[in-house]
């Protein structure tokens, strides 16, 4: 049970792993100082991209293996996942414009809110993070509630596809949640 809101700050975290890899993002949210709305919204503070291995530390250059080549090329490759996200979620009409969607190295593509209103209104928040680190595709959907809510978790929806037939079968529905 979490206490009523307005909260001061919310963190977030989505990952991927496959195999020995992992890619993750981390959102630092807060509200402003000297917002003194009844119920401030909450800015980005920042956030934090991981790219992680096991058994070894990856680095952006300088790979003298075939294998070490490959964990380059899936970790600080071309930005962007192929078409950008896969499965593109259903944002609230009202709170499209407090979205920002990033290319990232590796071949990754993120969406989450910039500010996320604490109000009830609306369907509530999505972070979403596709990435191709290997024959397959994944895109991790991390849905909260709205309002006081948003400390807790609505869904959490994973999305696997052949990467090479990703386009294929990628979904027309123009984003929709995942049915119960």
């Amino acid at each position: 049970v979490y206490p009523e809101g307005p909260y001061s700050e919310y963190f977030a975290e989505v990952g991927i792993q496959d195999e020995l890899l992992r890619f993750r993002i981390k959102l630092d949210y807060a509200i402003l100082p000297d917002d003194g709305a009844a119920l401030p919204p909450l800015h980005l503070r920042s956030l934090t991209i991981c790219r992680e291995t096991k058994d070894a530390w990856p680095r952006a250059h300088n790979y003298q293996s075939a294998a070490g080549t490959r964990t380059q090329e899936r970790l600080f490759g071309p930005p962007g996942a192929m078409g950008g996200l896969y499965d593109p979620p259903p944002v609230d009409d009202a709170a499209v414009g407090q979205y920002m969607m990033l290319q990232l190295e590796g071949g990754a593509t993120a969406l989450f809110p910039f500010v996320m209103d604490q109000e009830e209104d609306g369907t509530g928040w999505v972070t979403s993070l596709d990435w191709t680190p290997s024959a397959m595709r994944y895109q991790v959907d991390r849905k909260v509630h709205a309002g006081a809510g948003i400390l807790g978790l609505r869904t959490l929806e994973l999305t696997e596809v052949q990467g090479a037939e990703a386009d294929k079968w990628r979904p027309k529905d123009g984003g929709s949640d995942m049915r119960q």
